[in-house]
């Protein structure tokens, strides 16, 4: 176990504001366990909750010997230049957690990576859930209001054991020269279940992200969420790909886009294997000022008892959606922001209500934006 609370104390005013809107508490209070990550400090790790283990990844990797068995077996290590970069260090940080069987957790666990000096962070992550366990996991990542520029490269990898859940949701506050890049990939076996939900609103240079998740098991089920905005100077090339590769095992693809100026690609793939698979995507944008969507959904079937579909639409606001509003009493910009908090209004199921929580405080902290 290792802490060091004191230097996440030592933050600026500035900088403590920005972790909270990814969803970050400092007093843990509301959380069952924290992993705090500076540049490549690790400066606090710890989990009390019976059943739940939290580990850097050196520790982990001295600690359990079959820990091998999941390091670099989902996502590949030379997949392009930013993973042969984390796959390069002698000696890699990140964290792993460990739901033991059976366990689950009411508050969920908080991990954070925060750019605060140097010119390129590097992190690989294990998240295993065995059988039958339920694990939620809240991740923000963001950079110093004094970073002017800076990247992250991310591995992550989550195993899903049988009958077991992983909910993950990711916020990012960069600044407006950060790239990012994570390299993510889940394996989910018989009955278990993957949500991954992320929310973008702040202003960031590049953000490169295609996790993938390949349901081995029957019953498999995985969801991705998205909710973005890019804001002028932002290239957001975002996505999620579904492998179906058992029976009865489903996927759902949901993305919500909107661009002030800067660029979306909303990437979606779900491919059917096998017979009684089914799967959906859902790409919507939205275009308030001059900028670009482009959304790339597939469908790929290659058995004929698979049932795939998709729907994509990019516009603006409707002007008589505006117009009724007003004539409820509110004024244009009132009807405005009303209609695009509804857009990014996304309930996910099977999250916990602080979570779904945590979702609407980022959104609600960038509305003033619009």
């Amino acid at each position: 176990m290792q802490k060091n609370i004191e230097e996440l104390e030592s933050l600026s005013a500035e900088d403590k504001k920005r972790l909270a809107i990814t969803g970050l508490e400092v007093d843990s209070l509301n959380r069952c366990g924290s992993f705090f990550q500076i540049d490549q400090e690790i400066v606090y790790s710890s989990c009390e909750y019976e059943g739940i283990e939290i580990l850097t990844l050196e520790g982990a990797l001295a600690k359990y010997a079959w820990m091998e068995q999941y390091y670099w077996k989902l996502v590949e290590k030379d997949r392009d230049e930013y993973t042969r970069y984390v796959a390069d260090q002698s000696h890699p940080k990140g964290y792993v957690v460990i739901a033991k069987k059976g366990s689950k957790n009411i508050l969920p666990l908080q991990t954070c990576l925060f750019l605060a000096h140097e010119s390129i962070q590097h992190v690989h992550n294990i998240i295993i859930a065995e059988e039958g366990a339920e694990l939620h996991l809240i991740s923000g990542c963001a950079s110093s209001a004094s970073t002017e520029h800076g990247a992250h490269y991310g591995v992550t990898e989550f195993y899903v054991g049988r009958n077991a859940r992983i909910s993950t949701t990711m916020i990012h506050t960069w600044g407006r020269e950060i790239e990012v890049y994570p390299r993510s990939a889940a394996r989910v076996e018989e009955n278990g279940t993957f949500l991954s939900n992320y929310v973008a609103m702040s202003p960031v240079k590049n953000v490169q992200m295609y996790p993938v998740a390949e349901l081995v098991g029957e019953g498999a089920v995985a969801r991705f969420n998205s909710v973005v905005v890019a804001l002028p100077g932002s290239c957001l090339d975002l996505g999620s790909r579904a492998i179906l590769s058992a029976k009865d095992t489903s996927a759902e693809l949901i993305s919500r886009a909107i661009t002030r100026g800067g660029t979306v690609i909303a990437r979606a793939h779900i491919l059917g294997e096998v017979e009684d698979t089914k799967g959906h995507i859902e790409c919507k944008g939205l275009i308030l000022e001059d900028g670009i969507i482009h959304a790339i959904p597939e469908i790929e079937g290659w058995v004929t008892g698979t049932e795939l579909s998709h729907e994509a639409a990019v516009g603006k606001i409707a002007r008589e959606e505006i117009e009724y509003l007003m004539s409820r009493g509110l004024d244009e910009d009132e009807a405005t922001a009303t209609i695009i908090r509804g857009f990014l209004d996304v309930k996910i199921e099977g999250l916990p209500d602080m979570l779904q929580k945590q979702i609407d405080a980022a959104i609600d902290a960038a509305e003033s934006g619009f």
